[in-house]
């Protein structure tokens, strides 16, 4: 199985890319995402890979960061999603954001990706929900709140609020000049019933 490419970027389109290693051209199939970061055709470049079999053809999908590559293996284990609805997911949107939208459960944001729809979203949520905070603390993504304010986020969410409300009404409640985590989460409680 090939793992990683490390060579000469021989060509490249949005679809897809040629990386030339010893003399050897790999196709490799990779995210919008991943392609905006490429260098020019002819300098070095070097990809992760995850290598698709199947009876009819062998695969490469690049990725230029391993928190793309280990979103894009957790999108294959979602009942009916294939490598290339797996990575037409990822060029739909960012990972971080792709991350959040699981996380909260934001099934028209997913929706809106092209070739996704209400029941594939939906699907994907049940599925990858738990998954996205463990995913979060393996790449190392940071949360959007910090300190006092993921501590007021976390109360919330304990309480059963989304958590995009929640984050919303702890930063709200911050910026108002609330300064201690009792009067953060009292105030971020008073926006949400409001």
């Amino acid at each position: 199985m090939i793992a990683q490419l490390a060579g000469i970027l021989a060509s490249k389109s949005p679809e897809e890319v040629v990386v030339d290693v010893q003399g050897v051209g790999y196709q490799v199939l990779l995210s919008l995402h991943s392609f905006y970061k490429l260098p020019e055709s002819g300098q070095a470049v070097r990809l992760l890979i995850h290598t698709h079999v199947r009876e009819d053809a062998l695969q490469l999908f690049g990725f230029g960061d391993r928190g793309e590559r280990d979103l894009f293996l957790l999108l294959l284990g979602v009942a009916g999603v294939g490598p290339k609805l797996a990575l037409n997911i990822l060029s739909g949107m960012p990972a971080e954001e792709l991350v959040e939208a699981l996380d909260a459960g934001d099934v028209p944001r997913l929706v809106s990706i092209p070739g996704v729809g209400k029941k594939t979203a939906e699907r994907l949520v049940l599925e990858l929900r738990e998954k996205m905070s463990l995913h979060k603390a393996r790449s190392g993504a940071p949360s959007r709140a910090s300190g006092l304010e993921a501590e007021a986020v976390s109360a919330l969410l304990n309480l059963g609020y989304r958590r995009n409300d929640a984050e919303s009404a702890v930063k709200a409640a911050a910026a108002a000049g609330s300064a201690d985590l009792e009067r953060v989460i009292r105030d971020a409680l008073r926006r949400l019933s409001a």
